[in-house]
């Protein structure tokens, strides 16, 4: 079930800061970089950020989250996350297809060593925009979606 998150609530707003920390952990091994901002996030940094959340349950617990936000009508997805317990059972996918349900373009960026987001999004209709190197020598793949799915 994906339902909209409230992260005011505190069990809410714990348990996306469990669930991130075990994401990027995964991604971070994956890319060789713990350089990963989300990895260093506690839960207040996580309720400041200006993102809109859908998460993901399986018998009442998050499993997955997204958040993400609409600039300039532009849907920037800037976080997806699944429990490494539930990874590749279509949350991800799911969080994806309903934030582009949403309308118009989107864009989203990844570690360019994470192949499994990459095949995630590009079998989403995302494309390869850029690869940009941030701090510390980091590689960004971005990618760009036209529109509705």
């Amino acid at each position: 079930m994906i339902v909209p998150l409230d992260l005011t609530d505190d069990d809410t707003a714990k348990a996306v800061h469990r669930i991130a920390a075990q994401s990027y952990a995964v991604e971070a091994e994956l890319i060789g970089s713990t350089t990963i901002p989300g990895l260093h996030e506690s839960v207040d940094d996580i309720r400041r950020l200006p993102l809109r959340w859908l998460g993901g349950y399986v018998d009442h617990d998050l499993v997955a989250f997204v958040g993400y936000a609409k600039v300039d009508g532009v849907l920037d997805i800037d976080r997806l996350c699944v429990a490494p317990s539930h990874f590749r059972l279509g949350f991800a996918r799911r969080l994806v297809e309903q934030v582009l349900a949403e309308g118009g373009p989107a864009i989203v960026s990844t570690g360019a060593a994470n192949a499994p987001a990459i095949a995630l999004y590009e079998g989403l209709g995302f494309r390869l925009v850029d690869t940009v190197v941030v701090e510390g020598g980091l590689r960004i793949a971005q990618f760009g979606h036209p529109g509705s799915i």
